[in-house]
């Protein structure tokens, strides 16, 4: 089925496709490839970028990298720093508590678990004090 539903007129030129433009190699035999840069692409001058008038101020604007509201980064860093802690007793917790079940001696493994449930809450708790730091 490579013939198509409408017979070609026979008269009609044979469809041309559109020349490609051709690939660059440096050394390219062709002389016009070989141009330097400048004469390949005249819109390009010695002034562009760092030179050019136009740029008056490169960079960000001013104050940006300065903080903006240092006691709430001090107050983030404080209830990071305080549930890390928290998090590193809960893992040590764990691990006594884990270790006291597997002796049997399940007194101290339930002691130890309401110390997790106690740590939990403490971090929710920091994290509820401030809602709107979310």
């Amino acid at each position: 089925m490579s013939e198509s539903a409408f017979p070609r007129d026979l008269e009609a030129p044979e469809p041309v496709e559109p020349p490609r433009p051709p690939a660059y190699t440096p050394g390219s035999a062709q002389p016009r490839l070989n141009r330097p840069v400048h004469e390949r692409y005249p819109q390009i001058r010695p002034t562009s970028g760092y030179g050019d008038p136009r740029i008056r101020h490169t960079g960000p604007g001013p104050g940006a990298g300065t903080e903006q509201e240092p006691e709430r980064s001090s107050k983030l860093t404080a209830r990071l720093a305080l549930s890390l802690t928290v998090v590193i007793g809960q893992l040590w917790g764990l691990t006594i508590v884990v270790d006291e079940w597997m002796s049997g001696d399940t007194g101290t493994a339930w002691w130890g678990a309401g110390f997790l449930v106690l740590s939990f809450l403490v971090v929710l708790g920091i994290w509820l004090i401030d809602p709107k730091d979310r």
